[in-house]
């Protein structure tokens, strides 16, 4: 980023250490030369500026991001997080508003400025070595397994100067169903259910608290592993904020933080302002919500004028049985992801690490709707399968006004699987019984520039698959097959990705919950392009194969194989025809 307003006297010097005469690359035999930026305490952003100095702190916040979640995942206890990388850590600023995220989970980052505002308006400011958690869907959370640990940061003399937060998925929390993804009617079904609450007061745990937390899940040493890697990773997230003070004083530090708040929300403002003012209208629909409830539309309607931009969900359905419902802070991290992808496509380079306060966007959603549920309304996929959904309107809508910039559709699901049981003589964590969670990779949309990637999770989702050597050590299952799903993906001038096929073997008893979407139709393509196959499900007993709805609780036998057949992505033009 360049500015002529940046206050360029405020920057000491940029040095190159190296011998002299050198340039800065790396010489042979030797380290390369090290670029070295010297900042005055008492620098500030002004109007706020931009430059040099703000790129730099830009980076250094992502790096804090970043680093505590290599710090919670190398410290955790299941495969979930530690292999999986099912987790989010992002660093705020005293109002509790959102300065840098580190490159995790858009489902969670979107969504943890509402934890962190709940946690702020419930319990006030968190003193020094308080850390407040809650994974309560209606107050910022996004499902129950989602935990949210926030942890404030002060100075010597006492102030604060900002909060570093994380967000992991629990691979249990207690409800009706290992895994805690049941097909529930109520949100009481689902899980411990924890509002913001001081889990450290003053850097001492409340152990009433932790040990009703752990009472009430199947796996207490893997939960009581998980937690404590959040806290480690909130107290790594503490130093480094300390130390960029030490270095460069809490007076730059937070006018940073300012100035790229401010810096982002004028890139998406200008964003916005370059789509064509006008309407734009998108509709599709979730299959069903586990109870015969189907389908379940989701409206959107996009109005665009100069650089404010207004997303309207009105017309979409009201809140169901079943827990397809997505709470508010779901919708508001679709939304707010899907902006951002389009704003850097148009400008052409990435936002802070942050994204801005989305000052320029309104969004309404109607109360009760399936895209903002109140309690008790189950939730647990709504956060997975219609977070993916409303994803895939918006970017419907947004081609409407922008054909040639926005991919087909991807695969449209997280493909969720549970599993839980005795723990039947395996390496699990618990010696009484195991929880195994994951989300399975699908087909990727193809867009204008090429086709769409095969076999990888997409937009709300940014997980890794848990290896076969980790699954098979861990749990009481073997992968009988793991194969690219051929001819899945969407035919075009650019063909749409191709989904998976991901069978387990079951060697113990065990119960099994599906939760995917995408099974009755695939996704669609976009500018003449075929849409992708849907998926299936498939349970495998003595050599017979049976098909399972997309949403099912069953009660698996040794010797059965659970089939997971993930959908292709759409693709995008129409095909040209081969002259020979």
């Amino acid at each position: 980023m360049r500015s002529r307003s940046a206050p360029r006297r405020r920057v000491d010097r940029v040095t190159r250490n190296g011998p002299a005469g050198k340039d800065n690359r790396t010489l042979r035999g030797g380290k390369p030369p090290e670029l070295t930026l010297t900042i005055r305490k008492g620098w500030t952003v002004s109007t706020p500026g931009e430059g040099v100095v703000l790129e730099v702190f830009q980076h250094l916040f992502a790096a804090l991001a970043e680093e505590r979640g290599a710090a919670l995942r190398r410290s955790a206890f299941s495969p979930n997080i530690k292999e999986r990388r099912d987790y989010s850590c992002a660093l705020f600023d005293p109002a509790g508003d959102l300065v840098a995220m580190g490159d995790h989970m858009p489902v969670h980052l979107g969504a943890m400025p509402m934890s962190v505002r709940a946690a702020l308006e419930d319990l006030g400011e968190l003193d020094e070595g308080d850390v407040a958690i809650v994974n309560n869907p209606f107050r910022g959370g996004t499902h129950l397994p989602d935990i949210t640990a926030i942890r404030a940061v002060r100075g010597d003399s006492g102030r604060l100067l900002g909060y570093v937060a994380t967000r992991a998925h629990h691979a249990d929390v207690g409800g009706s169903t290992p895994g805690s993804m049941p097909l529930a009617r109520e949100i009481y079904e689902e899980g411990l259910r924890i509002p913001p609450v001081r889990l450290y007061r003053r850097g001492v745990r409340d152990q009433d608290l932790w040990r009703l937390i752990l009472a009430n899940v199947r796996t207490p040493e893997e939960r009581a592993g998980d937690l404590d890697a959040q806290l480690s990773a909130l107290h790594a997230g503490r130093s480094r904020l300390l130390e960029l003070v030490e270095r460069h004083g809490s007076d730059a530090v937070l006018s940073a933080m300012a100035g790229l708040i401010a810096y982002a929300d004028r890139l998406v403002a200008a964003g916005i302002s370059r789509i064509p003012d006008g309407q734009y209208v998108a509709e599709d629909a979730l299959e069903d919500d586990g109870f015969g409830n189907g389908p379940v539309p989701i409206h959107a309607l996009l109005t665009v004028t100069g650089d404010h931009l207004i997303v309207d969900f009105e017309g979409s359905s009201p809140q169901v049985p079943g827990g397809i419902n997505a709470v508010a802070a779901i919708t508001a991290s679709a939304t707010r992801y899907v902006v951002r992808c389009v704003v850097e496509a148009l400008l052409g380079e990435p936002l802070p690490a942050g994204g801005g306060s989305m000052a320029g966007v309104e969004l309404r959603m109607p109360d009760g709707s399936v895209v903002n549920a109140r309690p008790p309304a189950s939730v647990a996929a709504g956060n997975v399968e219609t977070s993916q959904r409303i994803t895939d309107v918006l970017l419907m809508a947004f081609a409407r006004a922008l054909p040639d910039l926005i991919p087909a559709l991807s695969q449209g699901t997280m493909n969720n699987i549970t599993v839980g049981g005795p723990d039947s003589g395996t390496a699990a964590p618990s010696s009484h019984s195991f929880a195994y969670y994951e989300t399975v990779g699908g087909g990727m949309g193809a867009g204008p520039s090429g086709p769409g990637l095969s076999g990888v999770h997409v937009h709300m989702s940014n997980s890794l698959n848990t290896p076969i050597e980790a699954l098979e050590h861990t749990y009481p299952f073997r992968v009988a097959q793991y194969s690219i799903r051929r001819g899945s993906g969407g035919a075009g001038l650019n063909r749409g990705g191709e989904g998976l096929r991901r069978d387990l073997l079951l060697l113990a008893p065990a119960r099994v919950t599906l939760l995917s979407e995408r099974r009755a139709r695939g996704p669609a393509g976009l500018s003449g392009g075929g849409a992708g196959a849907p998926g299936e499900n498939v349970l495998i007993r003595d050599g017979v194969e049976s098909p399972l709805p997309g949403k099912v609780t069953f009660e698996a036998r040794p010797g059965d194989v659970v089939s997971m057949r993930t959908p292709g992505g759409g693709g995008w033009g129409e095909e040209r025809s081969t002259w020979s």
